[in-house]
């Protein structure tokens, strides 16, 4: 057990899985090699993977990782068709991501497995430390794929959010096994969901018998916002996680909506009252492990969380902050310069996510917040991570996305006002982290920038606004723990 541990061996923060490419191997990695959780964001790893290869590699991470996939075959292809020496030129476009479908055949799944793989494997490398991976219930052609390659590297956990997670549990405990498994995919204008299976053996022809290890089923987090959905899930065996992460609404990305009418003050943000108030009493009467997150940074939280029966608590916003974050390092610079100043604002945006769940938008310029940039951006959709599966009039399923072109998903019968405010946080996220894709006559998509609301930990962990380590931050954090406090005697 490391020094940082609890004395139950769970770890007592786990570091949040941001944004796209955020929460990327070298922040899992930096986190876990402390023997606190360290989690990758899985989200969008196949354009990720794309355009790292195709801008040269550098340092040779991804290759090495290829070469440790299993099916060096597929492996091989990968790296022949996107690697570009040297990079590709500022001026080029970034190769298209084949989107995800809800066809047992589609392509793109060996992909989503590979990038999945890679991403886990160099957050697990040279090290003992957990590894976390997290993922979106609402991506929900993606989840089980990439689910299969995190778990080929060896994954320590996976956390699962926005949404309800129930089949999570039951798939991991099936992918481990490498058996088939099925998913339940939400298809619109279908009373009962589409049925998709995924057979590991698909993936895993040709592959190299002593690069497959016996696969162990991770730990599945479930993130929740109340103990109500908690209970839910906690009450059959086929849907109980190994645990909860119980996340207040001030904590970056997306947010679970407030109970009841939709109330907005006169920012425009959600209101929330007191039944968005978690009672973690109920939550430790479950009687399994549970971290709390949204506004838990310092070590006085840390403190209260664990007095509260917590088993620690997830912090993001203050490790997309650090050196070893994928944020873009100017934007990264913009954020620390405005909010110790009070010239940022992080708006709580009810329009923003095509999810239609609350997303949390920092007010940067140059960014899809400030108002010219978001209406200068030609709507286009051509990374389709968020996309809904619907039902057609032919009885076809195809996809649309409320930040799709407006005339597009007006045709597939979704509708107009639905549009209003839409932000495509697929390529903003991907543009935050410096692939943003390059469009026609030098345009390049611009950033949106999603981080916590409240960054208060700033004045202490940085107060002279420099750069800061993760392993800085759990340093900090961890002054007022007993345990680590006798550890280090």
């Amino acid at each position: 057990m490391s020094a940082l541990q609890t004395a139950t061996g769970l770890p007592w923060l786990i570091q949040g899985g941001m944004g796209v490419g955020v929460s990327g191997w070298r922040l899992a990695r930096a986190v876990a090699r402390t023997g606190q959780l360290g989690v990758v964001s899985g989200t969008a790893l196949d354009s990720l993977l794309i355009r790292v290869l195709q801008s040269g590699d550098p340092g040779g991470h991804l290759r090495r990782a290829l070469a440790a996939f299993p099916v060096p075959k597929l492996a091989d292809a990968l790296r022949e068709r996107y690697f570009v020496e040297g990079g590709v030129g500022s001026g080029e476009l970034f190769a298209a991501t084949p989107m995800l479908t809800a066809d047992e055949a589609c392509p793109a799944r060996s992909l989503t497995v590979v990038a999945n793989f890679c991403e886990v494997w160099l957050a697990k490398e040279g090290h003992d430390g957990p590894v976390g991976v997290n993922y979106l219930e609402k991506v929900q052609l993606a989840t089980v794929p990439a689910m299969f390659g995190a778990i080929l590297a060896g994954v320590d956990h996976v956390l699962v959010g926005a949404g309800i997670p129930a089949q999570i549990p039951g798939i991991a405990t099936g992918l481990a096994r490498l058996e088939p498994v099925t998913t339940r995919v939400d298809v619109a204008g279908d009373e009962q969901p589409l049925e998709l299976r995924f057979d590991p053996a698909s993936v895993l022809r040709g592959a190299d018998p002593g690069r497959v290890a016996p696969l162990r089923r991770p730990g599945v987090l479930a993130i929740v916002s109340l103990p109500a959905l908690a209970a839910y899930l906690n009450r059959d065996e086929q849907t109980r996680p190994d645990g909860f992460i119980v996340e207040g609404h001030t904590a970056g990305g997306h947010s679970a909506p407030p109970r009841g009418p939709l109330s907005l003050d006169k920012y425009g943000d959600p209101v929330y009252g007191p039944r968005d108030v978690p009672d973690f009493a109920k939550m430790a009467r479950l009687g399994l492990p549970f971290w709390i997150a949204g506004g838990q940074c310092g070590p006085e939280q840390l403190r209260e969380a664990r007095a509260a029966g917590a088993a620690g608590v997830q912090l993001g916003s203050v490790f997309a902050l650090c050196e070893e974050s994928g944020m873009d390092a100017g934007l990264r610079r913009q954020l620390m310069e405005r909010a110790p100043a009070g010239g940022l604002t992080v708006r709580n945006d009810p329009a923003a996510s095509p999810t239609a769940f609350p997303f949390k938008v920092a007010d940067l310029p140059g960014t899809l917040a400030d108002p010219g940039v978001g209406a200068a951006r030609a709507r286009v959709c051509d990374l389709g991570y968020l996309r809904t599966p619907y039902r057609t009039p032919r009885g076809t399923v195809d996809y649309r996305c409320p930040a799709e072109p407006l005339a597009a998903y007006v045709r597939k019968g979704g509708d107009a006002e639905r549009t209003e405010g839409r932000q495509c946080l697929c390529n903003g996220l991907l543009a935050a982290v410096g692939f943003g894709q390059r469009r026609p006559r030098g345009v390049v998509e611009p950033p949106v920038v999603t981080i916590g609301q409240d960054l208060d930990f700033l004045r202490h962990i940085a107060p002279d606004g420099g750069p800061y380590s993760a392993e800085t931050v759990v340093r900090w954090l961890s002054a007022g723990l007993p345990e680590a406090a006798a550890s280090r005697a």
